[in-house]
């Protein structure tokens, strides 16, 4: 199984129930080969871990894709407990186009707003490793409509400098008693290597160990 070889139980304690959509940067852009061996494949390997743990983190866990170029954004998967099913359109996707942040992040609330377990919690993650092309008040104003909405959001930006202010802007916008965060991935890093050490995946042993009094990492 891939997701029990990834032993990933260790890194998320917290028995949090989400829903949750990973958006998908299959822009044009990713073909580029700053990191190993190109921007689109180390994004999927991060995609399948973050999937992975997801689900190991709670088995009533949920997980949706979603691509963000193309002619439109597009729902690959609706959110679903059936791994081998995402993991499998991960791996199929290719790149296309430009992405559309403010439309894919609209569409990936659309997604969750018809979960059916509405118990969970409601949470998008994104990957951007291409230009944001979007002015930046239409990106405060997703932000804010998502925060109202309790839609929790987690950039993770590998695309170099240039989108740092405007994501910066839709973070402060979405972010609601910290739960939300912006990653930015330095040029040439292993992008599953920096999840793995991000407020992404231990933020949820660092509740527990403040719930235990105990450091779990």
């Amino acid at each position: 199984d891939f997701c029990l070889s990834r032993g990933l139980g260790d890194v998320y304690k917290r028995q949090v129930l989400e829903a949750t959509i990973l958006c998908m940067d299959n822009s044009d852009f990713c073909r580029n080969t700053d990191f190993t061996p190109n921007r689109l494949e180390a994004q999927k390997d991060s995609l399948n871990i973050l999937a992975c743990g997801k689900m190991q983190q709670n088995p009533e866990n949920t997980i949706g894709l979603l691509s963000l170029a193309g002619k439109v954004p597009r729902v690959l998967v609706t959110p679903t407990d059936d791994i081998g099913v995402l993991l499998n359109h991960v791996h199929n996707t290719s790149t296309q186009g430009i992405i559309n942040l403010p439309t894919g992040l609209q569409v990936a609330y659309l997604a969750l707003k018809h979960r059916s377990n509405k118990h969970q919690r409601m949470r998008i993650v994104v990957f951007v490793g291409s230009p944001i092309t979007t002015d930046t008040d239409q990106l405060k104003q997703v932000g804010k409509k998502l925060r109202k909405s309790n839609v929790a959001c987690d950039i993770i930006d590998f695309s170099g400098n240039e989108n740092h202010e405007k994501l910066n802007v839709f973070i402060d916008a979405v972010n609601k008693n910290n739960n939300s965060t912006l990653l930015t991935v330095p040029k040439g890093s292993n992008i599953s290597n920096v999840i793995l050490n991000s407020p992404i995946t231990v933020s949820y042993t660092h509740l527990r160990a403040h719930e235990t009094g105990r450091n779990l990492v």
